[in-house]
């Protein structure tokens, strides 16, 4: 390995090729034989930087969100741990609206997901979304975790959980409500996330 393989430049090399490979299919795994030839750089000099697949996804996810989002509410170290989280969850379900424009966008889910018998190309199309959303979900987990707030382990059962409470609070937004669904919404999350971070619920 040389030197300029375990400089700064090969690290460089290997976020950028590693960011591109995600943008190109976010279905991809970012295997390190492919992620190091893409880089140009030795697997060995991947390894170096990021000795596990795990720590090569947390530092990617946190270059493209930390691009694409750089007012993401999980740097705001001012605010609670659990209110951070919160707020990006909201982010998440914001777009959906309430009422009749979620009463819409699930329309369409259900007509383009549901309703028939998907196609391969739907199918792929629906699993890409999800993974989109679930790596937006494990950056915000690697963060807490770097900060100490969660171990430092693989997310995905705190990913998938998540998901599950964000589809059944867009869904709950699409249907009649006795209550304010803000409210009862915000009390969700809030349980979910104290689940997620171990805590006794507040």
């Amino acid at each position: 390995m040389t030197q300029d393989d375990r400089g700064t430049g090969s690290r460089e090399r290997i976020l950028a090729a590693a960011a591109a490979m995600f943008a190109e299919d976010v279905t991809t795994t970012l295997s390190v034989r492919a992620v190091a030839a893409r880089a140009g750089v030795s697997t060995g000099s991947l390894r170096f930087h990021f000795p596990t697949q795990l720590a090569l996804r947390d530092a990617v996810l946190a270059r493209i969100y930390g691009r694409m989002l750089p007012d993401d509410p999980i740097r705001d170290r001012s605010a609670p741990v659990r209110d951070r989280l919160v707020n990006c969850l909201r982010q998440v379900l914001a777009p959906a609206g309430v009422g009749e424009q979620a009463r819409e966008a699930w329309t369409r889910a259900h007509q383009a997901y549901i309703a028939s018998n998907p196609t391969e190309e739907v199918r792929a199309a629906y699993f890409a979304l999800e993974r989109e959303g679930g790596r937006r979900i494990e950056y915000w987990l690697s963060v807490l975790a770097d900060e100490g707030a969660l171990p430092k382990e693989d997310h995905a059962r705190r990913v998938r959980f998540l998901l599950t409470v964000l589809n059944g609070l867009s869904i709950e937004r699409a249907l009649p409500a006795q209550e304010s669904i803000l409210k009862a919404e915000t009390d969700t999350l809030y349980m979910a996330v104290d689940c997620v971070l171990g805590r006794p619920a507040e």
